[in-house]
């Protein structure tokens, strides 16, 4: 992969690897160019339906998942799915508005394509306000910083993850069996802090971030989706055997959680990023909103169903990651060492997107004969970086809810509305479209303003119990 600068004209936002800069944007664009007129990027072939449908799945499918049973805790039963629901249905409606203002400039300046960022740029041209047109530039800038914010945050994730699956498959390595009842007891072994956990797996990782060719990076998104959907496959299996009496579970939990589960539901959702560079790459983008409803629709579904079936089959004992919860023989070992194995891969996969953004221009600084190893400096630099904030938070339920209030609830609910407002406002709006869009926008906000709060309160003074601990665990 060439490490040239990437010029504004050039740059695409990128939320997961299998969207890349050799993807390329559709024939006509929905009628935005002529055909004759397009220069694709890379490939000869756009990605047909089924395959962008994959692409869109994987793109909102990761450890989020896993959290979700415990967002639904501090939510409540009741009215953890309902939010989830709602959630759902707003962050969908967000990614339609982007794909509408980034095909109304298109077609207003004869573009090829735009990525998420140039589109809140000439959102920021088209709106009413001089200072907002003279400074539009600066759209750009502010959806490439939250992105790069989110996709290190997701990598951060990922470290602390790793770090508890594997620490608790090695305290139970010496009580591990072929008996898979849910009523034995499991003492643990004791074995090394988490954190240090993380620092073993940091050489690891760095060499893993050194890969640059993208078909390589590809075998490993493929080898991560498969062993990711065997564990899933797995956990559905035992979560929906021996549910026990959910009356006893709250309908609503105290409003104080809330905020968590917010954040938490919020990076679940967060898959924005790679809805205009999915629709650039088909070879019929006029498919794409319908792939885009029913490829959400089928992630709500599985959100909602996992997170529910999760807190009903383990209760208050519902840990971070559903996969602490699961029992210490064999079968289940080996799900999370396998679930592990496909987070390491995704690490590189989700890795990609800030490296290509800020290594680059820092590149381009220096002389040709140096430029290898500064790349290979930056990224190590990078991966250190996400290594260092996750031993600085090692619990996994608060990295998720912070780095989903921080900057998942900006590029899913805050933003979108407010490029619809500038987009059209001067062309005319209904006043019920400008009030909804102001409270989605509120309501993006107002979650990440509280659920940063709590998450950061929590991380000071943690309550009592602490889910993430894996001391002793009874199954």
């Amino acid at each position: 992969m060439s490490t040239r600068r990437l010029r504004s004209e050039d740059y695409n936002d990128y939320s997961s690897t299998d969207v890349t800069p050799e993807g390329s944007p559709p024939e006509g664009m929905n009628g935005f160019a002529h055909p004759e007129s397009y220069q694709r990027f890379g490939e000869t072939n756009g990605t047909t339906w089924y395959q962008t449908l994959i692409h869109l799945l994987k793109g909102n499918i990761g450890t989020g998942l896993l959290g979700l049973p415990l967002a639904v805790k501090n939510a409540g039963i009741l009215l953890g799915p309902l939010s989830l629901l709602v959630m759902g249905v707003v962050a969908v409606h967000c990614m339609g508005i982007l794909v509408k203002c980034a095909h109304h400039f298109c077609n207003r300046f004869q573009k090829q394509f735009l990525d998420y960022g140039g589109a809140v740029m000439y959102g920021l041209e088209a709106s009413p306000s001089a200072c907002l047109r003279t400074h539009a530039i600066w759209g750009r800038r502010v959806v490439g910083l939250f992105l790069i914010i989110t996709q290190l945050g997701f990598c951060c994730v990922y470290f602390v993850f790793l770090a508890d699956n594997l620490k608790q498959v090695v305290s139970a390595a010496n009580g591990t069996t072929n008996d898979c009842s849910s009523n034995r007891t499991v003492v643990m072994t004791p074995t090394m802090d988490s954190r240090l956990y993380m620092l073993s797996l940091l050489p690891f990782v760095v060499l893993l971030t050194f890969i640059q060719n993208l078909k390589v990076l590809s075998i490993c998104s493929m080898l991560a989706n498969v062993a990711m959907l065997v564990s899933l496959v797995v956990i559905y299996q035992y979560i929906v055997r021996d549910i026990p009496d959910p009356r006893n579970l709250p309908l609503a939990a105290a409003w104080k959680t809330y905020p968590l589960f917010f954040g938490t539901a919020i990076f679940a959702f967060e898959g924005i990023g790679v809805v205009l560079p999915l629709e650039n790459k088909m070879k019929n983008p006029r498919q794409f909103p319908v792939i885009l409803y029913v490829g959400m629709t089928t992630v709500t579904i599985l959100y909602i169903s996992l997170s529910v079936l999760g807190y009903l089959r383990f209760g208050a004992d519902i840990q971070a990651s559903i996969t602490l919860n699961l029992p210490n023989c064999w079968l289940y070992q080996a799900v999370k060492l396998l679930f592990s194995f496909g987070i390491f891969f995704t690490y590189a996969v989700q890795f990609y997107v800030p490296a290509e953004i800020i290594i680059p221009p820092l590149v381009a600084r220096v002389s040709e004969r140096w430029g290898w190893l500064v790349n290979l400096l930056l990224r190590m630099a990078l991966v250190c970086v996400t290594c260092v904030l996750a031993i600085l938070i090692p619990r996994l339920d608060l990295v998720i809810s912070l780095v989903g209030s921080v900057s998942s609830s900006a590029l899913a609910l805050i933003f979108p509305p407010l490029l619809e407002i500038a987009t059209y406002y001067s062309e005319g709006m209904h006043p019920l479209v400008i009030a909804k869009d102001i409270a989605i926008s509120l309501f993006g906000f107002v979650g990440f303003a509280v659920g940063t709060y709590e998450a950061l309160v929590e991380l000071v003074a943690p309550a009592a119990t602490v889910v993430n601990a894996t001391t002793v665990l009874v199954q």
